[in-house]
Parts: structure tokens; C-alpha cells; sequence
């Protein structure tokens, strides 16, 4: 069993920062890639970044990609995204999940192990 602990969100300005952490703990392995979602009020659940826990190995949705970066910290059994240039539209709970296997997939089905989700809120 591996548990999930999202923590960092929060209220901030359009054009401003925010750096989720993603917690690991349990049975944890190397096997596990790491993906980060977001759910906005009223919309399905979509793929935000993912990384490959053993080699770091990293893909974006275009609506991110050079704002966002994940990167995670085998030591501390973190994973992170850092969120730069936010715009109102990137509000959102934000979710950490983690999956068995080396793929980085896009679909919330193949995800087994999730946290709770952090708000985050950008104002305009």
C-alpha cells in the first residue's frame, strides 16, 4: 500500500508561483511513475505532468508545458511540481497519484494510489 500527502496550494495572483510536494510513503519502489492531476469545478479530471520515479524521465500536457515543472527527490520520497505563470484558468484541486509500472500514462484509470488533492486558487 503507498499513501499520498499533497500539501503547497493555495491562494495566488495571475503571473505568480506556487510548488506543490507530493508525500510517498508505504511500499514505496522504483517501478512507480508519479503523475500530477487537477479537477477544476464542473470538469473531468486531467492529466497535469507526470515523472518516471527511476530516471526522472518527465512529460507534460501542452496547456503546461514550459510553466510547469515536475521534478522529485529520491531521498525524501517527494515529488514535486512547480508552477510558474499561473492564470486563472489553472485553478484546480491538484492531485498526486502513483501507478506500478515505468510508462508515464495520461489516463486516471491507470493510477492506483492517489492523495487527497490541494486546492489551488489563481486570482486574475
Amino acid at each position: 500500500q503507498v499513501q499520498l500527502v499533497e500539501s503547497g496550494g493555495g491562494l495566488v495572483q495571475a503571473g505568480g508561483s506556487l510548488r506543490l510536494s507530493c508525500a510517498v510513503s508505504g511500499r514505496t519502489s522504483s517501478t512507480y511513475t508519479m503523475g500530477w492531476f487537477r479537477q477544476a469545478p464542473g470538469k473531468a479530471r486531467e492529466f497535469v505532468a507526470g515523472i518516471k520515479w527511476s530516471g526522472g524521465t518527465t512529460y507534460y500536457a501542452d496547456s503546461v508545458k514550459g510553466r510547469f515543472t515536475v521534478s522529485r527527490d529520491n531521498a525524501k520520497n517527494t515529488a514535486y511540481l512547480q508552477m510558474n505563470d499561473l492564470k486563472p484558468e489553472d485553478t484546480a484541486v491538484y492531485y498526486c497519484a502513483a501507478r506500478v509500472g515505468s510508462r508515464i500514462v495520461v489516463l486516471t484509470t491507470a493510477y492506483t494510489y492517489w492523495g487527497l488533492g490541494t486546492q489551488v486558487t489563481v486570482s486574475s
